[in-house]
């Protein structure tokens, strides 16, 4: 990748002017975090399968998430997706200051843990969050919570919300219900006296779906709508809309089959930097700073995915206010933390008494600074703006390029006796020197215990099949996992059978 996280949290501070106040925005999708109250909306987070191990062990990934920004302080915005609506919350919203204070003489831990009581049960998962992030030394941020509401026409009931969390000073905030999705988020925040808009969304699923986008469509409606009342006042605003739009930055032409689309022809959404300057077009979506080979924050069927989008208003880029840092948006993609031995997101599972894992949503941040010219009438220098070449581009994970005789492990590094079906080693690609087993299914013969093999690419099954018979040694690379109780090794690619 062009960037790394490395340089933005630490490097770039040093380039900007002495009177620039730097600051990062976060966002970021948590992949439902639910909090401990046993009651949820969804199955997989009823107590049958989710725990207060498992509470306990998202809620520290997200702190570490965050953690590694600004050298462990912590992004000054975060704008969080997929955080709960609270099933047993009263009616006033929570005093998050006070249950920081109130638990301070204990961690997470063991609030879930031995100290856990019907109080620390009744904490909505922001407010969990909040004191895991403050156990780390992230602290001094006003918590926002969107309101739970649905809106007219709405088929379906709500259970996640968007949350803001901020050390600015919050001058206002409102949520805007629209159809079939969580509410969209409009905070103010006062940057060192400059009101700065934030927009949290988090838009109804289903990308690549012709049927769900016209829901998409009545989603960027709401958002323009309110957009538009700002801009008619104020046309250099300075205002950052995000979140998880369930969209593609290049919606319209990645997907011909849809007439209209919300993000690109409702909304505005496009790439030309320039453009923003004039009066047709007033929205930048920041995926264009990357290379398209390094547009991705989310994988689905092989594919990288831009759910996840940052956009802003031509004020960002004028001497008024607060100012985008040009080129430092980027994706926190971080080995040996959120991905996986192939690079890809390790999102969340329920394996093992604790559970495990990130998000299937990676990370996306930029970084801002103040100016105190008060100018309008001047613009940034840009290098290199980009242009909307209208390309329909698609970036495959390529398999074939994995490293693995670097990260595969060895089986024979473990002691005599010992196994793989070890819920630690879950996700790592190995190195399998086995023999075909015998039966209907492929599999192979490992340190003395069964294996399926599997592939998603069919051509590949066939020939694996028609390759390799019973009892026959068999060479290859395989992601060590599970499919309904069973243990299996997933081929990803033919170059990795070997």
């Amino acid at each position: 990748m062009r960037r790394f996280i490395g340089f933005l949290i630490l490097g770039l501070v040093g380039l900007l002017p002495v009177s620039a106040r730097p600051f990062i925005v976060l966002v970021y999708n948590v992949e439902n975090l639910f909090d401990a109250d046993s009651k949820a909306m969804f199955e997989d987070y009823q107590p049958a399968r989710y725990s207060r191990a498992h509470v306990l062990t998202k809620l520290e990934n997200v702190a570490r998430t965050v953690a590694l920004f600004e050298n462990g302080r912590g992004p000054d915005i975060i704008l969080l997706q997929e955080i709960e609506v609270d099933l047993t919350s009263g009616n006033a919203p929570p005093d998050y200051a006070d249950i920081l204070r109130r638990y301070a003489g204990m961690t997470i831990g063991e609030m879930l843990g031995d100290k856990f009581n019907d109080e620390i049960a009744d904490l909505p998962s922001e407010a969990l969050l909040a004191k895991a992030m403050a156990d780390r030394g992230l602290t001094g941020y006003h918590i926002v919570a969107a309101e739970n509401i649905r809106a007219p026409g709405s088929s379906n009931a709500l259970g996640q919300k968007c949350v803001v969390f901020t050390r600015f000073p919050v001058l206002h905030a409102a949520s805007h219900p629209t159809l079939d999705a969580r509410a969209i988020q409009e905070v103010q925040v006062d940057v060192d006296g400059a009101k700065l808009y934030l927009f949290n969304n988090h838009w109804k699923s289903g990308a690549g779906n012709a049927k769900t986008e016209p829901v998409r469509v009545a989603n960027a409606r709401t958002l323009r709508a309110r957009l538009d009342e700002i801009l008619r006042e104020d046309p250099q605003a300075d205002i950052i809309v995000a979140g998880d739009f369930n969209s593609q930055y290049n919606q319209k032409v990645r997907y011909k089959q849809m007439k209209e689309t919300g993000l690109n022809d409702v909304l505005g959404s496009q790439g030309n930097e320039l453009a923003i300057r004039g009066k047709q077009r007033d929205l930048y979506n920041l995926w264009f700073e990357l290379p398209p080979e390094e547009r991705g924050s989310d994988t689905y069927q092989g594919e990288w995915g831009t759910l996840m989008q940052m956009i802003i208003t031509r004020g960002l880029y004028d001497f008024r206010g607060v100012q985008y840092v040009d080129n430092s948006f980027a994706v926190a993609r971080v080995p040996g933390l959120n991905l996986d031995d192939k690079g890809m997101p390790i999102r969340w599972s329920f394996d093992g008494p604790r559970g495990r894992g990130f998000s299937d949503h990676l990370p996306i941040f930029a970084k801002f600074i103040t100016v105190p010219d008060n100018r309008t009438d001047r613009y940034i220098p840009l290098n290199n703006p980009s242009e909307d070449t209208g390309l329909a581009s698609v970036n495959k994970v390529d398999f074939s390029k994995v490293d693995l005789e670097k990260i595969a492990f060895q089986p024979d590094r473990l002691p005599v006796g010992a196994t793989l079906r070890d819920e630690a080693l879950l996700g790592r690609i190995v190195r399998v020197e086995g023999t075909v087993g015998r039966g209907s299914r492929l599999t192979v013969s490992l340190r003395n215990d069964i294996y399926d093999i599997w592939s998603f690419d069919k051509e590949l099954r066939e020939k694996l099949r028609a390759d390799y018979k019973a009892d026959q040694p068999i060479r290859f690379y395989g992601e060590l996992s599970q499919y309904k109780g069973r243990w299996q090794f997933i081929i990803r690619d033919a170059s990795w059978v070997r």
